[in-house]
């Protein structure tokens, strides 16, 4: 088969992630026939730098006409001293819209050969956790009216959190299924007993809930749920939130993991073509060292196979690969914990993932 896939390397790390999990893909088109055509396109910073812009019409369109997106990580301090609407993150709002993204998902599982990584003692850990993550994408108050004015105490500023019915149902119904092919668990997370948001936020997934009886539904306030997480997240199953509660709540499950570098995500519309990232940021302080973990890059390649071009064998066979490598007990530098050894660098667990696919 025959796929067009858009590279969006970005800022610090990103080119070298991205290229990891290039590499990793190629590997996957030789071993099973097909063919995977690449093309870059710029975004964040070095499209500021080029092009005086964060997000340059060219790469809207390269991605529009593109079978899925693979998104590295865009910012850093460089371009701190940009205004708002041109600094490099605008860009990740501006792409998602432009595809009509609005589903974010995010799976959170403890791999055991990195158990003893997580920051969680091992009775509330056990066997492990499987957490999906279900963030609404493009609303919120991340896209709500915003600025300056003046208030009581001079001057303010402010962001506006506003959510529709429709927006609320899609990310529902994306959630309800989600659950329905996983073990039909799903808490929906929002701060109900303060933002008017929420209220509307909860009685959508109610009414929701309705149409999926086998489905066990339970909301949680978002306060509670950042302690949930740390104090038992076996709990979860799918859990189903805003814009800014699941960003939050999404890096502290990335954390109880073992490492940030580990966490994949898709964000996905009404049509198979998503954009597919890893969770983490840009990490400019190592950027150009080789050091980077290529891992949620490399997952975040596997779930496009998955979820847009419906190759379900060969995302597993990344997965079982990872998988391998890491019981193998290879390591880059953010998972060594207290192991003994000589860490990977970013090149060198590329190259394991691939060997291991040949095996």
């Amino acid at each position: 088969m025959n796929f067009n896939i858009a590279l969006l390397k970005g800022d610090g790390i990103g080119p070298e992630i991205v290229d990891g999990a290039v590499a990793v893909l190629e590997k996957i088109a030789d071993k099973f026939g097909h063919t995977f055509n690449f093309t870059p396109y710029l975004i964040g910073g070095c499209a500021i730098d080029a092009c005086g812009m964060p997000l340059p019409q060219e790469t809207v369109d390269g991605c529009l006409d593109s079978d899925s997106v693979l998104l590295g990580a865009v910012g850093g301090p460089k371009w701190d001293d940009q205004p708002g609407e041109n600094r490099p993150e605008k860009a990740l709002l501006g792409i998602r819209s432009a595809l009509g993204l609005y589903t974010n998902l995010r799976p959170a599982s403890l791999y055991p050969a990195l158990r003893g990584a997580s920051p969680l003692k091992d009775e509330i850990v056990g066997d492990g956790f499987d957490i999906m993550i279900g963030r609404e994408l493009t609303g919120g108050i991340y896209f709500g009216d915003r600025g300056y004015r003046q208030g009581k105490y001079g001057e303010e500023a402010y962001d506006t959190e506003a959510y529709s019915v429709t927006e609320i149902e899609r990310i529902g119904r994306t959630a309800f299924e989600s659950a329905m092919k996983r073990n039909k668990k799903l808490c929906s997370i929002d701060k109900a007993n303060v933002l008017e948001s929420s209220r509307l936020w909860r009685k959508t997934m109610h009414r929701l809930s309705e149409e999926y009886p086998e489905v066990e539904y339970s909301d949680m306030f978002v306060d509670n749920a950042a302690m949930q997480l740390v104090r038992n997240p076996r709990q979860f199953d799918v859990i189903v939130t805003s814009n800014m509660f699941g960003d939050i709540l999404s890096d502290e499950a990335s954390q109880i993991t073992g490492s940030i570098g580990m966490l994949a995500s898709a964000s996905l519309g009404a049509s198979t073509r998503g954009m597919y990232e890893p969770i983490h940021g840009s990490a400019p302080d190592i950027a150009g060292k080789n050091i980077a973990n290529p891992i949620a890059t490399v997952l975040s390649a596997a779930m496009m196979l998955r979820y847009s071009f419906g190759l379900n064998a060969e995302a597993d066979a990344i997965e079982a690969a990872v998988n391998k490598v890491l019981d193998d007990g290879w390591r880059t530098a953010d998972l060594m914990g207290c192991a003994e050894g000589t860490p990977l660098s970013c090149t060198e667990m590329t190259e394991k993932i691939c060997e291991a696919l040949n095996g």
